[in-house]
């Protein structure tokens, strides 16, 4: 990671004292989000919910290996970086297969799952704060030259279309009975989960 061209090493630094706080930021909200979004699943029986839970977890594992490179003062060892991506992709691809054989059996046995309003104001808040989060970090990462925060920048946002599916999944639910709805806004998350997988495994992310 290096500083743009014109950019003090002082500006330099105080960006990534930013960019670190961000990441910090964003380790919490993602353990806050993944405990309330797979505990309101599991009460409510709505794999859409688990499955952004679980989608949390492993984007919170994402940003503390972020968060000890912008803490390093030098360049990561490029085959630790890449064994890192492939099991980050690795563990995408899990989640993706177990998400696709939870939301299947749910259509098969067209089991409706129970309102749950705690996951809904979740989800909201969550498309609210994805994008801004995002924007502040792909900023940084212009400023420093950073193509990984960049690349962590861009799936935050990404992150603000699965609180878009599970909102609509559990409101239509909710409001208008929809039950197949909440399996097939997890199926949605799944083509976002095989996409970051791909990427991660290939490391084209970083």
């Amino acid at each position: 990671m290096s500083a743009a061209a014109g950019h003090s090493p002082a500006l330099a630094e105080a960006d990534r004292q930013q960019a670190i706080r961000l990441e910090y930021f964003t380790i919490g909200w993602n353990s806050l989000e993944a405990v309330v979004a797979i505990t309101a699943g599991w009460l409510a029986g709505s794999i859409a919910l688990v499955g952004f839970g679980l989608d949390s977890i492993i984007e919170t594992a994402s940003g503390a290996a972020l968060l000890w490179r912008l803490r390093q003062r030098g360049d990561f060892e490029a085959a630790a970086e890449s064994r890192a991506l492939r099991f980050v992709g690795l563990t995408f691809f899990l989640l993706a297969a177990y998400v696709t054989f939870e939301s299947v059996r749910d259509l098969r046995g067209a089991r409706q799952p129970a309102e749950s309003l705690l996951g809904i104001a979740l989800a909201a808040v969550s498309l609210v704060v994805m994008p801004l989060l995002g924007r502040a970090k792909r900023r940084l990462a212009r400023r420093l030259g950073s193509r990984a925060l960049a690349a962590d920048g861009m799936e935050t946002y990404l992150c603000s279309y699965l609180s878009f599916a599970l909102l609509f999944g559990l409101g239509a639910n909710a409001w208008l009975g929809w039950w197949w709805a909440d399996p097939v806004a997890a199926l949605l998350m799944v083509a976002f989960m095989l996409r970051e997988g791909i990427e991660a495994f290939r490391g084209e992310k970083h």
